[in-house]
């Protein structure tokens, strides 16, 4: 059999090739994966001086059973879920209506999709500082425009119920303009010749919709929502930037960062906990896995039951 890569020399180049990519993944991805799973049965607290022990299940256990903290715990799992179905299907309807409009190439098109996409280029920090002055409650743009007509709100400062609602407002506004593109390049990819067919035989908007425009846009459909889904299921960042750890707004993700960072409440710290913290991210990796792979199996047999 001729190896198709030669022989000698020519036969290693390609492994040679493929060694500093692989290098840096075991480097910078794996390894510290298998280094987080393996701290998660031991009391690491990141301090050089102590010396950590096995404690097999105990961080699990305390994680998901123990006193109120686990409780507290159970709540962040709770809301992780209620922001995920959330941001993912409001992202999906806005970024789907959005580009539909868009695609229709009126006037100011061009300028419309940078405006909704320039949030995306935005850093986290810089998205979560914009919005933390636009609701600041003491005079910013919305608490004004507010009291214009009687009304006051504490914003991103108020009930955990509202802030927490905030944060899937900013969060949909930041990401939204990924989702629309991604559905404005598979509009552009369907034929006009389609519509024209279907238009001659007498379909309205809706009926070219249903039987054109949604079947082909599957692939734009099924990349969308796994990015939607998984993005929201590891989302903490604005929750740091925009209402900090606060008891009923936390999310599974801000809890794995405050305790292997000691962030216990606003400014206040706390002891590092990095084991115990080890152990909520691979609880929290077994979500997003169990998660991400029934929703990659569900759209993968609609793609196929649609396009064959």
């Amino acid at each position: 059999m001729k190896y198709p890569f030669g022989r000698g020399w020519a036969r290693w180049q390609p492994y040679l090739l493929l060694f500093p990519g692989i290098f840096f993944y075991l480097l910078i991805a794996f390894g510290p994966s298998l280094a987080t799973s393996v701290y998660s049965f031991t009391n690491e607290n990141g301090i050089a001086t102590d010396e950590f022990q096995w404690v097999g299940l105990d961080n699990y256990k305390e994680f998901l059973f123990v006193g109120q903290a686990a409780v507290d715990n159970r709540g962040s799992l709770t809301r992780t879920l209620i922001f995920c179905v959330t941001v993912t299907v409001v992202q999906f309807a806005l970024g789907l209506l959005v580009a539909f409009i868009l695609n229709l190439n009126l006037w100011g098109t061009r300028f419309f999709r940078t405006i909704f996409f320039m949030p995306v280029i935005l850093g986290v920090v810089i998205q979560g500082l914009i919005w933390r002055l636009f609701l600041y409650p003491l005079g910013g743009p919305l608490a004004q425009f507010l009291t214009m007509f009687g009304l006051r709100s504490e914003f991103l400062g108020g009930p955990p119920s509202e802030a927490f609602n905030w944060v899937i407002v900013v969060q949909i506004w930041a990401n939204m303009g990924i989702t629309m593109m991604i559905f404005l390049a598979g509009l552009q990819t369907i034929p006009p010749e389609l519509y024209e067919a279907a238009r001659i035989d007498g379909g309205g908007g809706w009926t070219l919709f249903r039987g054109i425009t949604w079947p082909l846009l599957t692939p734009s459909v099924n990349i969308n929502l796994i990015l939607n889904i998984i993005g929201s299921l590891q989302a903490w960042q604005l929750f740091l930037v925009l209402v900090g750890y606060r008891n009923g707004t936390q999310v599974l993700g801000y809890v794995v960062y405050a305790q292997a960072f000691g962030t216990s409440g606003g400014m206040t710290s706390s002891a590092m906990r990095q084991g115990y913290a080890a152990a909520a991210s691979i609880v929290l990796f077994f979500i997003v896995l169990v998660i991400g792979l029934t929703s990659q199996y569900l759209l993968r047999r609609r793609e196929e039951r649609i396009l064959g």
